[in-house]
């Protein structure tokens, strides 16, 4: 039996407006068979976007970082790169708890109930917390009511759990707990992609397990996260739970993940140094004079969304201007699309042309994507996965189908 290429499921052809590096995706042409699909707008409608923001004693200056350039975030945010986003943002700590060991023995857990993934509450400009626990991207106040809340304050746990605090964030029952009653209830939407934020100087400490495998110790020589890693939530698991997620409709969330994290400076590397300066002794990650302990698993879950690591940069960094900017273009490129007549996800091929011309050719055995079948109402779905992520800059997609013959 011979496989060759039937007809398009469907043609994107992105035009580049001047000065405007994001496509612009015009509906292309079908075939009438079937194989025809309905062309999908590329371009996402709505982004509900969540920032993870470390809390812990060594923050004060990366919080301020961040709040100092979100004007250019917010700026880059609206403008969408020509198309019109429809975005709201929110805040949750990476305080879930802290073990801590000392040296006559004693084990104190200590917890954060105000957070522990829970939406951080919106101050007003008296910086007193009021009920709003997320900002929409229409309100007239966005920009000083969001650097406001990234500022959360540097009295939160050592033991960052940036993975768990999602995870608790986004799953039964905070996402569904009305927010008058300390939950998350109304921040995802349906139909709306989530975009998760982390800007932390540590690495991870996430696990599901109460108590906490891992104890802080009190030899700032070890870090006990990276020591004891193997007691740790695998990243994988993490990872497959934020891609498993629904809306309540029960359709497929598209989740998008960037971190701001310990990495190094020059090219973003997870590397574990010993740094003696002034005569106290730490763990760092290499070219990250900053960090505390190296950031294996923030590096490790940033590459399970992107191989590529662009959605990766380092907290050591002078600015987050850059930084942020590609976050914001990172929220601009739809990582799905709708398809019809399909008939057999694994005989459809996936051409995606980059802004340089080449051509990245996707399958779902390779995992390049993976398929969510139709169901009442909604079409099926193409996500889009691994090397055949879309990009700013992309200028076409293709999806065909092989047919027998």
């Amino acid at each position: 039996m011979k496989l060759h290429t039937c007809a398009h499921l469907m043609s994107l052809s992105a035009l580049l407006a001047l000065g405007c590096h994001s496509p612009v995706d015009d509906d292309g042409s079908t075939v009438p068979d079937a194989c025809e699909a309905t062309p999908p707008i590329v371009a996402p409608q709505k982004t509900d976007i969540l920032f993870v923001i470390d809390n812990s004693g060594s923050m004060s200056e990366e919080q301020q970082g961040i709040a100092t350039e979100l004007p250019a975030f917010l700026a880059a945010l609206k403008e969408g790169n020509g198309v019109s986003q429809d975005f709201r943002v929110g805040v949750i700590t990476t305080s879930v708890y802290q073990r801590q060991l000392f040296p006559d023995g004693a084990d104190v857990i200590r917890n954060f109930p105000d957070q522990e993934g829970r939406l951080q509450p919106v101050r007003d400009e008296a910086n007193q917390p009021t009920a709003e626990r997320f900002i929409e991207g229409s309100d007239p106040l966005l920009l000083p009511k969001f650097q406001r809340l990234v500022d959360q304050g540097t009295s939160g746990s050592g033991q960052e759990a940036p993975f768990e605090a999602v995870r608790l964030a986004v799953a039964s029952p905070l996402a569904t707990q009305p927010l008058a009653e300390g939950g998350n209830g109304g921040f995802l939407r349906d139909d709306s992609r989530l975009l998760v934020v982390v800007v932390s100087d540590e690495e991870d400490c996430s696990s599901q397990q109460r108590p906490p495998p891992v104890a802080l110790g009190v030899d700032r020589a070890v870090d006990a996260c990276t020591a004891q890693g193997d007691k740790l939530t695998p990243v994988s698991e993490y990872y497959q739970a934020f891609q498993s997620l629904r809306d309540s409709q029960g359709a497929s969330r598209e989740v998008l993940w960037a971190t701001i994290g310990p990495v190094a400076v020059t090219d973003k590397r997870a590397e574990l140094i010993v740094d003696t300066t002034g005569g106290t002794t730490n763990v760092r990650n290499v070219d990250c004079p900053t960090s505390y302990g190296p950031g294996y698993r923030q590096s490790d879950m940033a590459k399970a969304f992107d191989a590529t690591r662009a959605n990766l940069d380092s907290i050591c960094k002078t600015s987050y201007q850059q930084t942020l900017l590609d976050i914001a273009d990172l929220a601009t490129v739809a990582q799905s699309v709708s398809v019809v007549n399909l008939p057999d996800p694994r005989l459809a091929v996936v051409y995606v042309t980059r802004a340089d011309g080449s051509v990245q050719t996707c399958t779902a055995a390779n995992g390049d994507f993976r398929y969510e079948p139709p169901s009442g109402d909604r079409s099926a779905r193409i996500f889009f996965l691994g090397p055949c992520l879309r990009r700013v800059g992309d200028t076409k997609v293709e999806v065909k189908v092989l047919c027998a013959g």
